[in-house]
């Protein structure tokens, strides 16, 4: 059976790639700063750190991969470590790509993300587009990727997603479901009219194992159909959730003063590319996707999120407990928007 590394799989996406690559006969290793929760016969679970050269090295040597799915990096939520987030996501990178050519191991999926555009290009963005990446986290990976296009001798896919979401996924999402469980008032900025696409984990994972199987190196942009306004969205989730929320507007202008204002006070888990984005229209073009890999969304925006609000509404005591899980995988603080809460 196809052998696989998964990086990062302890956590909220490489968990999702790590499980359906064994239900779709794989065996897998997950290489992880935190332990990984799951058990299964064909499953390697290694606690290390992909800035570890020598551990990389000894791991290739040992396990023999057909391929590497590339998940694992730090995010820029809550206190960030700069030079962790960066060393990890560049160096790690770049030393995952080194194992790979010393290994012999040619195919290589690396997860991207759509932070590297922080504004409204006015049209779905095409892999041709120049990144323009405005904070740490988007930078670090259109670093990565720099680093990954000098790797020639390497089948690379880059996959860049938007928000990624399914059952379990938390970070920023659990402060609009803890508003939504609480029948609290679902706020928008501007007209809630924008339009910002998602992607359902299941059908990331599906490009993934798509793209190990792909000839050559290439980049792609994964993401929904039919996306609907934000308004839109959260006002289906709310009637499927049989919540008491009303989406509202705050005024564009004085909101994102505050959002900056807040951020540089360090009272908020939002950051640049958030404020940025939250009023924006943004959306990936995947039509490269469809035709060359094979690929096709399978979930509305409105569905999936969805079930990441029922998964939430039915653990909501469990998922606040949580402390040893990655970012995506437990709430983020709520900082300032607390008040925002109390007076909705």
């Amino acid at each position: 059976m196809p052998h696989v590394l998964v990086t990062g799989a302890s956590g909220f996406f490489g968990g999702v790639v790590k499980r359906r690559l064994l239900r779709d006969g794989f065996s897998c290793v997950n290489l992880d700063l935190l332990p990984d929760t799951d058990q299964h016969p064909q499953l390697t679970s290694v606690q290390g750190d992909i800035r570890d050269a020598k551990l990389l090295a000894q791991l290739f040597a040992q396990q023999h991969f057909d391929g590497v799915i590339h998940c694992a990096a730090q995010l820029a939520h809550g206190k960030i470590d700069p030079q962790l987030l960066w060393t990890s996501n560049v160096d790690g990178t770049r030393n995952i790509a080194e194992a790979c050519r010393h290994a012999g191991v040619r195919k290589l999926v690396n997860i991207s993300t759509n932070c590297l555009w922080a504004s409204n290009l006015g049209h779905p963005v095409q892999e041709t587009e120049p990144p323009n990446p405005i904070e740490i986290y988007g930078k670090s990976k259109e670093a990565a990727e720099r680093v990954l296009g000098t790797y020639s001798d390497l089948d690379v896919v880059t996959l860049r997603p938007p928000t990624i979401i399914d059952s379990g996924r938390l970070g920023l999402l659990a402060i609009l479901f803890e508003f939504m469980n609480d029948g609290n008032t679902i706020w928008v900025v501007g007209s809630g009219e924008n339009r910002y696409q998602f992607i359902y984990a299941e059908d990331l994972a599906t490009a993934c194992i798509l793209a190990l199987g792909y000839k050559g190196s290439d980049i792609f942009h994964i993401g929904s159909d039919q996306v609907k306004s934000l308004r839109t969205v959260y006002e289906a989730v709310i009637h499927e959730a049989g919540s008491r929320s009303r989406v509202r507007s705050l005024p564009k202008f004085p909101t994102l003063t505050a959002m900056k204002l807040a951020h540089m006070l360090k009272v908020s888990p939002l950051g640049p590319y958030h404020y940025r984005m939250i009023a924006e229209d943004f959306l990936f073009d995947t039509t490269k996707a469809q035709t060359k890999l094979g690929w096709k969304p399978t979930m509305t925006n409105e569905e999936m999120l969805t079930r990441a609000y029922q998964y939430y509404a039915e653990r909501r005591n469990e998922i606040h407990a949580r402390t040893d899980a990655s970012a995506h995988s437990k709430p983020a603080a709520m900082g300032a928007i607390r008040l925002l809460k109390w007076l909705s």
